[in-house]
């Protein structure tokens, strides 16, 4: 027997853990919060309002492909990512 198979492997992440759904959404919403901060202190600084709606915009955007990427594993499409039907 060989070394590489005598290696124990660690257990599998709790499903809590292994979502990405919470963090993707908490992040788009912290993206969104901070516009509206720049927006009501510092509405003079285009470079800090366009990155926080830009970042706010990219999650929502993110979100959309993983959403559509987990269906189509969920209905065994071949070209989706693999391992997304627990999640």
């Amino acid at each position: 027997m060989s070394e590489r198979d005598s290696t124990p492997h660690p257990p599998p992440l709790p499903h809590r853990l292994a979502d990405p759904v919470p963090v993707v959404l908490g992040g788009t919403a912290l993206w969104f919060l901070g516009f509206l901060v720049v927006l009501v202190v510092d509405r003079s600084n285009s470079t800090l309002l366009w990155t926080t709606l830009s970042g706010g915009l990219l999650g929502i955007i993110g979100y959309g492909v993983f959403y559509w990427q987990r269906r189509a594993a969920r209905r065994g499409s071949r070209t989706a990512q693999q391992g997304l039907e627990d999640v």
